[in-house]
């Protein structure tokens, strides 16, 4: 099999690059604007960090770029390519604050909300065999210019199918791959010229692991992900009295409980967690790691809790033992958070390394786009009630909020 080359956009600090160079794919080239994720990819690969079961370590021999991606011509992008062949693979997550429910959610009314139109761009420019596009689950049900709920999804779809490229969408829970993470993300493939992958990939690992015929094994807790990391005493943050006196009254996989906004169908209130007050549970996956410095608790053995360190939070991503953060504490926390887990990038990259082993489809044919599967239409059914039901309330308490 001809060799897999991979082309990574908005890089980060290479949780995606990692899974996809364990499934055999080469790293190339890898893009990102922020200078501590540029430094972390550098510094990692001055590290010589070894992929496992092969000859080879990761980002070995890859150009690492850091650029706006938004400003690089076409010309740009085939000079840090540098080769007339075209790349096996385009890789990236653009920026997904302006989708992500922890974020304001303005969607395409945030600039970041069009970094999909570069990507899109760069797939142009260098012909890329396959592409894999990866975002939060919330770009389901975001809605466009029009406000029409799944209309941003639609856009996305149409954008790289002009570009010529058939796409499977699917959400993928990185837990079902063996991450010690339940990170629920939308996912991807496309291709212009090969099978496309039926998504999203099998799984490998289920939370229901003594139902009856299945093969699978179980999720991967917390305490086996953490089994041999050396404590870092200095990077551990330690609940003061008052918090450890909130959390005493919480069972782990649970957290300090909050109101929310009244609404017609909750005429008590919408209720949620803390984010900065939630229990992570020993025995089973953690929630999804957050790109901010106030990861869950861990409850210790004696009672009091601690948070979790940023190098617990990068081996529940996924990232290789020696992986080389670079930046202050804080901009270490981010990076992980906003990676790719680990075991979900290596799934994802077998499909496409699949599909490339079986080469291009016969001449005159080409692939066609899966249509959108069950779960996403019931979640833009249920929005679309949603919204109808409680929209009236929420455009009200957004004009206060204005006024205030």
């Amino acid at each position: 099999m001809e060799q897999l080359t991979l082309v990574s956009l908005f890089a980060g600090a290479g949780g995606l690059d990692a899974g996809l160079e364990r499934a055999g794919f080469e790293t190339r080239l890898a893009i990102d604007n922020d200078v501590d994720a540029v430094a972390t990819l550098k510094a990692t690969q001055a590290a010589r960090v070894p992929i496992e079961r092969s000859d080879r370590h990761y980002l070995e021999g890859a150009t690492i770029a850091r650029a706006d991606l938004t400003k690089l011509t076409k010309g740009d992008l085939k000079t840090l390519w540098g080769s007339d062949k075209a790349p096996s693979l385009l890789a990236g997550g653009p920026p997904c604050q302006s989708f992500s429910s922890a974020g304001k959610q303005q969607g395409i009314a945030d600039a970041r909300g069009l970094l999909f139109r570069d990507f899109v761009r760069t797939a142009r420019a260098l012909k890329p065999a396959f592409v894999l596009f990866e975002n939060v689950q919330g770009l389901v049900t975001a809605r466009d210019s029009d406000g029409q709920i799944g209309g941003v999804l639609r856009l996305v779809q149409d954008e790289f199918e002009s570009a010529g490229y058939a796409c499977s969408f699917a959400l993928a829970n990185a837990a079902d791959y063996g991450a010690p993470q339940k990170r629920v993300r939308l996912v991807m493939l496309g291709t212009r010229r090969h099978r496309l992958p039926s998504m999203p990939p099998a799984a490998t690992h289920t939370k229901n692991p003594l139902d009856v015929g299945s093969l699978l094994m179980p999720w991967v807790p917390i305490k086996d992900a953490l089994a041999g990391l050396p404590e870092s005493e200095g990077d551990a943050v330690w609940a003061s009295s008052q918090m450890q006196e909130k959390l005493a009254e919480v069972q782990a996989g649970s957290g300090i409980r909050v109101g929310g906004q009244v609404m017609n169908n909750r005429p008590s209130g919408q209720w949620g967690y803390r984010q900065d007050g939630f229990i992570a549970a020993w025995d089973q996956p953690s929630r999804t790691i957050r790109a901010a410095s106030t990861p869950d608790w861990l409850k210790m053995d004696d009672g009091t809790h601690r948070r979790l360190t940023w190098q617990e939070c990068a081996r529940l991503q996924g990232f290789p033992d020696g992986w080389a953060f670079s930046g202050s504490l804080t901009s270490r926390f981010r990076q992980i958070g906003n990676a790719v887990p680990f075991e979900l990038a290596h799934a994802l990259g077998r499909e496409a390394r699949a599909s490339l082993a079986e080469g291009s489809l016969k001449r005159g044919e080409r692939p066609t786009s899966t249509p959108w599967p069950a779960n996403f239409r019931r979640r833009i059914r249920y929005t679309t009630a949603e919204h109808r039901v409680n929209g009236t309330l929420r455009r009200r308490a957004k004009r206060v909020e204005q006024l205030v």
